[in-house]
């Protein structure tokens, strides 16, 4: 029995002692786990270390119909993300192939991230940093005056565990917490407080928006256009749910336009992106981080042992005890 464990080399874990010793005490200790960094320019490479996989774990690595193809033996891809849309769910799904992502892994961590950024933003951390380390200048003035958190609405939009996470962390923060999400019963927005709207109303009452969707093919370019000239009150917004979520072109567009005052971002529209070139890099108003929000010592144990336990649990035929499978196989 094999497990590949396999993705870009920015995104592989540092160490894989963790994930083996999960694999082999699960799986037994004659499990071959291997380890390879992905290329995109090597796909066929990929191909030949997955032909004889029972089993991928990954994160970004797109699995389409053409790389189950090449892996006959392949039973399960375990996700170490909680994002799936890299994977062809369809094709695994008739293939009978089960598809495990990290349901839950770091919650507390990105909804921290989303208050990090809230209170960095709004305070100017980035530009105050560049005018003393670049420009040694010592002015508070510099920067433009905006209002205290506590005098500001908070719009969340995606109400699922991280979202109501981030809404409980900044109840004490900020003026109101809103929130959109139409999947989401009622009873989860009046536990927490916080008021349900439209897209269209939280757009125009928000001083600060929050992205916490997960991406689905109905929400490619949520915030597009149309969306930022409706943000009415010149807003914060941070994304930390997936890249493509946002029309990165309309984003410049309304950061120059100030119809945003600030951005911050986790995720960025390429999941490697070429930095160099990219028009967000460089502003005083723009904070952005390495897909790190869930970074920390608990949230990659958790990460990396939940991810493996899902393959031991479906080759071991017990799809009961998969911390949260999506598809039917």
């Amino acid at each position: 029995m094999k497990v590949l464990i396999c993705d870009h080399p920015d995104s592989m874990m540092p160490d894989h002692t963790l994930e083996t010793e999960t694999l082999q005490a699960g799986l037994g200790p004659d499990v071959e786990v291997e380890v390879y960094e992905y290329q995109e320019d090597k796909r066929d490479e990929f191909y030949e270390h997955l032909a004889d996989a029972d089993a991928l774990l990954t994160a970004f690595v797109t699995v389409d119909a053409e790389a189950m193809d090449r892996a006959p033996r392949l039973k399960v891809v375990s996700l170490n993300s909680t994002g799936y849309d890299q994977v062809d769910l369809e094709e695994a799904t008739k293939r009978g192939i089960g598809v495990c992502p990290i349901g839950e892994y770091c919650t507390w961590d990105v909804s921290e991230s989303a208050i990090a950024y809230m209170n960095a933003l709004n305070k100017h951390f980035k530009f105050y940093q560049k005018e003393i380390d670049e420009r040694h200048k010592w002015d508070y003035a510099a920067a433009p005056q905006w209002p205290r958190l506590e005098d500001q609405v908070l719009g969340i939009v995606g109400f699922g565990k991280i979202g109501k996470c981030t809404a409980e962390k900044a109840s004490g923060l900020v003026k109101k917490v809103i929130a959109y999400d139409p999947y989401v019963d009622d009873v989860a927005f009046a536990e927490r407080s916080v008021t349900r709207v439209t897209k269209d109303e939280l757009l125009a009452q928000a001083d600060i928006i929050v992205n916490h969707m997960c991406l689905t093919d109905d929400n490619v370019h949520f915030f597009d256009e149309a969306a930022f000239a409706a943000m009415v009150r010149k807003p914060i917004f941070i994304n930390l749910g997936r890249g493509r979520c946002v029309d990165e072109a309309a984003l410049v567009a309304a950061l120059d336009a100030g119809t945003l005052r600030a951005f911050g971002t986790d995720v960025l529209y390429d999941e490697t992106p070429d930095l160099s070139t990219n028009k967000l890099v460089g502003r005083d108003n723009v904070i952005i981080t390495p897909h790190s929000a869930f970074y920390s010592t608990t949230a990659i144990e958790d990460l990396e042992r939940l991810s493996c336990e899902n393959i031991v649990h479906f080759l071991n035929g017990e799809k009961d005890k998969v911390f949260k499978l999506v598809n039917e196989v």
